[in-house]
């Protein structure tokens, strides 16, 4: 499974971006692999955002970004989407998708271990 991920950019503090997270070479097991979204800031580890399950219908959240950040996907477009809303400055990272083969009933992972596929980052870069 290849992962391309897009939608970043630079906004300012309180706008929007929504990221994507799409399937190439392998829309079989993409379908059947929960997704997660992490990211890394200069200095800092990779850390967990947000993540999907295989099916959509359980989802996972950072703390801090409950009620900001909205993860989706269409299974038709092999795609994953995080919405980003109310962003802040310290959103600004390079954020990540990853794949992990799931059976039906498993959530998402919540940990980059855990994942077997990723994507090149993209940039955001929130301005205060």
């Amino acid at each position: 499974v290849q992962l391309q991920a897009s939608g970043g950019g630079l906004v300012q503090a309180g706008g929007s971006l929504r990221l994507s997270c799409a399937a190439s070479g392998g829309s079989y097991m993409y379908s059947r692999s929960a997704i997660g979204w992490f990211r890394q800031a200069p200095g800092k580890g990779r850390e967990f955002v947000a993540a999907i399950s295989r099916n959509g219908g359980m989802l996972e959240y950072r703390d801090s970004v409950k009620g900001r950040f909205t993860c989706s996907r269409d299974s038709a477009k092999n795609t994953v989407y995080l919405q980003m809303n109310s962003l802040k400055p310290e959103d600004t990272a390079v954020y990540y998708c990853a794949a992990k083969h799931t059976i039906l009933t498993v959530g998402p992972p919540t940990e980059p271990a855990a994942y077997e596929y990723w994507g090149q980052g993209t940039q955001v870069t929130v301005s205060s």
